[in-house]
């Protein structure tokens, strides 16, 4: 199929209903994946809590700001302007007010103060019992990866990959809080970006799966270790030196992560540290290309997600379709659509 035929066959004239709250439904299963989350209307109730590095009210508050013009009341959970440690507030603080908001039924999404480390400490000790009956976007991403994979894992539940409560400080991120907004809002994933000289060409359909390549690789072998196959696969990092992302994608390679993925998309590698790296002078393009370059699927490199400001908002664990050319990317959410009797 051809790149024109791909895009007509798979990017909706008219997408599918997003039923409302009210009617005691979210999103329609696609695929037998399991229930998307509510889209979010004005009055709903988006909650912050944070599960790893520690953040100050001062912090959140051009976040606060920024969701209460979207119509959204926010709620800050206890563990805001708490600290213990590199954390905020001892483990038992964090898991108590984490759960507080998973089981709060007037909490209709959950937004992550900031990643760091720490979730991973809590993460198996959180009950979803409530949280799978009634399901709701979950935000962020570095260290929250740890969420993602878990949700994705047990339980098949979508998630946003996204910017955090202190992601929202200047106009370099105005464009990726109002890609959240959409998702929130219910529009569907839908993105053009620049293409990559060492982009692999090829057209896939699958859900998105990943985040931080750290805690994927940290999260392998766990109840939190995501399956793969057959999915697109994204990964970023930041703040690691070239070998170490050698070592992790070599890990990945040879659990098996990368051989029947259907896609991969390569976001960030930001501040990539360099002492005593002289003699390591692969690209990080060069260093993903020489892990895959065995394989037929489509790659894309740069793609506007992770630790960046322009840190695109990316749902996890929903069908989508991934075009890849040297020239630009196309990213679609696939949304089933319903056909009135």
């Amino acid at each position: 199929m051809d790149r024109k035929s791909f895009l007509q066959a798979f990017v909706p004239a008219s997408f599918g209903l997003l039923v409302s709250r009210g009617l005691g439904a979210s999103t329609p299963p696609v695929s037998g994946i399991a229930a998307a989350p509510a889209m979010l209307r004005e009055g709903d109730t988006i909650g912050i809590t944070c599960p790893a590095g520690a953040v100050e009210s001062l912090e959140i508050r051009n976040c606060m700001t920024v969701l209460g013009s979207w119509g959204f009341n926010v709620k800050c959970g206890a563990t805001v302007g708490k600290k213990w440690q590199r954390f905020a507030g001892t483990d038992a603080e964090r898991l108590a007010d984490f759960q507080s908001l998973l089981d709060d039924s007037s909490v209709h999404a959950i937004m992550f103060g900031r990643g760091g480390y720490g979730t991973m400490r809590i993460i198996d000790q959180l009950n979803w019992n409530k949280f799978a009956a009634n399901p709701k976007w979950l935000i962020g991403f570095s260290d929250i990866t740890t969420v993602h994979l878990h949700v994705h894992a047990q339980l098949g539940t979508p998630t946003i990959h996204a910017g955090m409560s202190t992601g929202f400080g200047s106009k370099d991120q105005a464009p990726a809080a109002e890609s959240l907004r959409k998702l929130l809002r219910g529009e569907p994933m839908a993105y053009v970006v620049n293409g990559h000289e060492m982009n692999r060409e090829g057209n896939c359909a699958g859900k998105i799966v990943g985040g931080n390549l750290s805690i994927i690789q940290a999260c392998s072998g766990s109840a939190s270790d995501v399956s793969t196959d057959g999915k697109i696969l994204f990964i970023e990092d930041v703040n690691e030196y070239k070998y170490t992302i050698d070592r992790m994608l070599v890990h990945l390679k040879r659990a098996g992560k990368l051989e029947r993925l259907a896609g991969l998309i390569v976001g960030g590698f930001t501040a990539t540290r360099t002492r005593e790296e002289e003699s390591f002078r692969q690209s990080i393009s060069e260093l993903v290309m020489e892990k895959v370059s065995e394989y037929s699927y489509p790659v894309c490199f740069d793609f506007p997600a992770g630790h960046v400001k322009n840190n695109l908002a990316l749902k996890l664990g929903v069908p989508c379709q991934l075009s890849v050319s040297s020239t630009d990317v196309i990213l679609n959410e696939v949304v089933e659509t319903i056909t009135a009797p």
